[in-house]
């Protein structure tokens, strides 16, 4: 028995019994003395180590009398065993005898394991040649165990060479079962490959000086074996003729220097480990008259005589990886057809086929075949068009409605073309001759891999906001029409109520929509829609949905306005609107800022545009305006509402650079810059427009106050001017009889009937002496004024507004005719003495609302404007001599028309006397009081 032999037992035993050499080991981290009797053994196991022990003590006597001759070239300690192979988790136990020399005895000998001294407490001496130490194998990495002395005597120093050994530790892992053995034979043209292929799981560690090897055995029924050595987890085994139908024997054998284990053993028929290929010639045929089915061929891929087959099929849309298993008891025969059914017609179809051995549990299954490929025909849709509708608003009362559909989910076939019907809800004779307008559909065919389905615009309508239409769609493919989709859009005061309390929000990728349901319980389904700058879609949801997700593919950083209908019946409820992100990001850049007007000295306002939707990428939280000089930034912060802002506490004549910065809850961005120079000087503009203001207001109040007392400035700027031509003035004398009539039926009211006796005055009056000015006459004109409205010439006393200097400022009477009278005398002024000749008064009398002109007043002064100077014109009294009868008294009867009185016609003719000239000189005439006008009336 060699010595590796004896250790390999004892160290490979020694974790399991006592420590009977009295030495400490290391456990648990942890140097366990002679006195722990932590592992205890049977005792066999205590004698096979002791005489192992034996054995080794008498191998190095042996040792040491081979090396006695030889003492100059050896070693004077000698270890055992040498170079031995270690399991890691074991302890190791080493001896070192002292040969050929009686200088150092055990008591001089230390071992240092790694460059690191054992303690002693480590130690077995044997007798005072013999050593040992046990020591724990705990790492992976190989090591040296040397035996040294630490005497100083000059013969061991001169000497150290030979005062030392040592043992190179090889450390590794017990090889360990294999598992999960299998293996398998493939067939190889038209028959199985004399190969056998088996793989297997291989347990437990390796190290790079201890690698574990494994031996395929492949044991048939005459006993034969066929194996492979192989350090991987696979091997092969190669047969002359593969043994169909015959028992096999497979297993591991995993073995290193520490041992040898096997795997657990595979018998079963040759014909389990069989895989053939996949069935050949796989084809799907469609026929016309079957649109929901497809007819699957194929072909045997070996001949039952080496494996009878059972076969699976499975099919899916092109494009989709949702398999549909053909259940296996339907195909589990020998068969080379099979029909699929109930599939969707105009549909591309997917399929493939594999096979097995027809023995349950025995083979495996075959690779899935190649693709096989095929449409189903046509059939007529069978579900509505998704009919839906947008509304443009024009102007107040009008809309337009762009009525928009999706084909029919089970459309069963291209859509060629879609047939519209509008119906008027107040016309119900009209309905039904209405006629369906064709639209036609330009589309490729498409295999419906798509869950995407295409929109189709149909008709644009105008409709009032008071009326309400029914729109019907039907769409129409190769074989047929589909059913029919209407929807109603109802007048806009007859809209139903929409949902409340909408919330949109994103989560996990998609947009999240929870609504509460509106008073009106009538709903019938809800339509939910969504829009950006360049898309719309929609989807429908039934009654009873209070929560969803947006079903479309939605993009990140665009906004979407989501609406909710609710559908009352068909008819269109009123929409809950909300804008929403899918995802949030930063502005790819800011607003462009500029100047509104031009800057003040110390304050300029800015202004900008809201941030287009494909560039802001999200919700605006804030603006923020940057303006700065040469010298300092400032900022202003504004809601993301606001697009304006007044920057104050400007420096005057000072440059400045604005700029925004657009802010979302991911982030900002700067728009571009803008520069602007502050006025010098302050602008006079703010007060000369406070001026032009408080002038205009002020200019106001003087409009609205003329406005209010029009009559009061009237009366005081324009007074009112009665036609001369309509006065009723008369002149006569005083010393006429007078008999007051009482007035016709047709005579003018307010006006004094006066009966003049016969007048047998002479004339022969001065000019200057007879004429006597009424306005400075007041004493005649208060001793023969006659009342208003009197029916007597000389009712009562009342001043006369002419012989007034304060006539011009009275305001008329309560009926409104002033009466003017006055009695002048025929020669001579006021104060003067009269003349011995007889003098005769004229009475002038006047119902007018005008007072005297001052040709009037001073008849004898007329003014002659072409000459700018005075004449005086002697005063002649001329009858007129028709339309006139006097009465028995002597005076003129007018006609029917005038009240009667004497008047005294002014002469047609002036006679101009020299200057110089008195009165006594020309003939007496009558006089008049009432000069002829000329030239129009002089101003008042």
């Amino acid at each position: 028995m060699s010595w590796d032999h004896h250790y390999a037992v004892s160290s490979r035993r020694s974790p399991q019994r006592r420590n009977v050499f009295g030495t400490q080991m290391l456990l648990d981290g942890k140097w366990v003395g002679p006195n722990e009797n932590r592992w205890q053994g049977r005792d066999s196991d205590v004698f096979v180590m002791v005489s192992a022990r034996l054995f080794q003590l008498c191998g190095l006597a042996c040792l040491a009398s081979l090396f006695l001759a030889k003492d100059d070239y050896n070693s004077y300690l000698v270890t055992a065993p040498q170079n031995p192979f270690l399991e890691i988790g074991t302890n190791f136990t080493a001896t070192c005898v002292i040969t050929n020399t009686a200088e150092v005895t055990v008591d001089d000998l230390y071992w240092n394991l790694s460059k690191t001294t054992v303690s002693r407490e480590y130690y077995t001496k044997i007798n005072r040649t013999a050593l040992n130490v046990t020591v724990p194998i705990t790492n992976e990495e190989p090591g040296w165990l040397h035996c040294l002395c630490n005497k100083r005597s000059p013969y061991v120093v001169l000497n150290k060479g030979k005062f030392m050994a040592g043992i190179w530790l090889t450390k590794g892992y017990r090889p360990e079962k294999p598992e999960n053995l299998s293996c398998i034979a493939v067939q190889e043209k038209t028959y199985i490959s004399p190969t056998i292929s088996c793989t297997w799981k291989a347990v437990g560690r390796q190290t790079n000086e201890m690698r574990t090897t494994y031996l395929l055995i492949v044991k048939g029924m005459n006993e034969n074996k066929y194996n492979t050595s192989t350090p991987n987890s696979e091997a092969q085994v190669s047969f002359d003729t593969y043994p169909n139908f015959m028992p096999l024997d497979i297993w591991v054998e995993a073995h290193n220097k520490l041992g040898t284990v096997e795997s657990e053993h595979l018998k079963n028929d040759a014909n389990f480990f069989v895989k053939t290929n996949p069935p050949s010639e796989v084809k799907a045929i469609s026929e016309k008259s079957f649109p929901i089915s497809l007819l699957i061929n194929w072909s045997h891929p070996i001949d039952k005589v080496y494996v009878k087959l059972i076969y699976q099929i499975r099919f899916c849309p092109r494009g989709s990886h949702d398999w549909t298993y053909v259940p296996l008891a339907d195909t589990d025969k020998y068969i080379q057809s099979y029909r699929l059914q109930n599939l969707i017609p105009d549909t591309v179809y997917t399929t493939q086929v594999r096979c097995k051995n027809h023995l349950k549990d025995y083979g495996y299954w075959s690779n899935w075949s190649t693709n096989a490929t095929k449409r189903t025909p046509e059939d007529r849709p069978s579900s509505k068009p998704d009919l839906w509708k947008t509304t443009i608003e024009n102007g107040i009362t009008e809309r337009y409605v762009q009525l928009i559909c999706k084909d029919p989910p089970v459309s069963n076939g291209r859509i060629s073309r879609f047939e519209v019907k509008m119906k008027n809800q107040k016309d119900k004779f009209k309905n039904g001759s209405l006629g369906w307008e064709s639209i036609p559909v330009n589309k490729s065919k498409t295999d419906g891999s798509s869950s995407q389905r295409s929109i189709t615009k149909l008709k644009k309508i105008f409709l009032p906001d008071n009326q309400s239409v029914k729109a019907c769609v039907t769409a129409i493919n190769s074989v047929g029409t589909s059913p029919e989709a209407c929807l109603v859009i109802s007048a806009k005061a007859h809209e139903f109520t929409p949902v409340e309390e909408l919330k949109v929000w994103p989560h996990g990728g998609r947009l999240h929509l929870e609504w509460n349901l509106p008073n009106n319980t009538t709903v019938s389904e809800y339509v939910i829609e969504w829009v950006s700058d360049v898309n719309l879609d929609w989807q429908r949801e039934n009654r009873t949905t209070r929560h969803t997700a947006i079903k479309g593919n939605l993009e990140p950083f665009v906004c979407y306005n989501v609406s909710v209908y609710p559908i009352y019946m068909g008819q269109i409820g009123k929409p809950a609107r909300k804008e929403a992100y899918l995802e949030q990001g930063a502005p790819l850049k800011g607003p462009s800022v500029e100047l509104n007007g031009y800057p003040g000295h110390d304050v300029a306002e800015v202004m900008w545009k809201e941030i287009p939707p494909h560039i802001r990428r999200g919700f605006i939280t804030e603006y923020k305006i940057f303006y700065s000089n040469e010298t300092k930034i400032q900022v202003v912060t504004v809601p993301a509402n606001t697009t304006s802002c007044f920057l104050k506490s400007l420096s005057g004549n000072t440059k400045y650079d604005v700029w925004i910065e657009a802010s979302t809850i991911r982030g900002s961005a700067n728009g571009s810059y803008h520069s602007f120079t502050t006025l010098k000087y302050e602008s006079i503009e703010g007060s000369v427009v406070g001026v032009s203001i408080g002038f205009l207001f002020l200019v106001l109040i003087v409009i609205l106050l003329c406005i209010y007392k029009k009559d009061v400035i009237e009366d005081n700027f324009w007074p009112r001017i009665p036609n001369p031509g309509e006065s009723t003035i008369g002149n006569w004398s005083p010393d006429c009889r007078l008999t007051t009539e009482t007035p016709k039926e047709h005579c003018l009211s307010g006006i004094s009937v006066l009966d003049v006796g016969v007048c047998d005055a002479k004339h022969g009056f001065d000019e200057d002496k007879a004429s006597l000015s009424l306005k400075k006459d007041k004493y005649l004109s208060e001793e023969h004024s006659s009342g208003i409205g009197g029916s007597s010439c000389m009712s009562s006393p009342r001043q006369s507004v002419s012989d007034s200097d304060e006539g011009a400022d009275m305001v008329d009477t309560t009926a409104s005719t002033v009466q003017y009278s006055s009695v002048v005398a025929s020669s001579g002024y006021k104060g003067q003495t009269p003349s011995s000749q007889p003098q005769h008064s004229i009475f002038s009398r006047s119902e007018s609302t005008q007072p005297l002109l001052d040709s009037e007043e001073n008849p004898d002064m007329l003014v002659q404007e072409g000459g700018q100077h005075f004449q005086r014109f002697p005063r002649r009294s001329r009858f007129p001599q028709a339309s006139e009868n006097k009465d028995a008294s002597g005076c003129k009867q007018l006609d029917d028309e005038q009240p009667d009185f004497c008047p005294f016609e002014e002469d047609t003719e002036q006679n101009t006397l020299p200057d110089g000239s008195s009165a006594e000189a020309s003939p007496a005439a009558p006089i008049s009081s009432y000069m002829p006008q000329r030239g129009g009336y002089r101003p008042q």
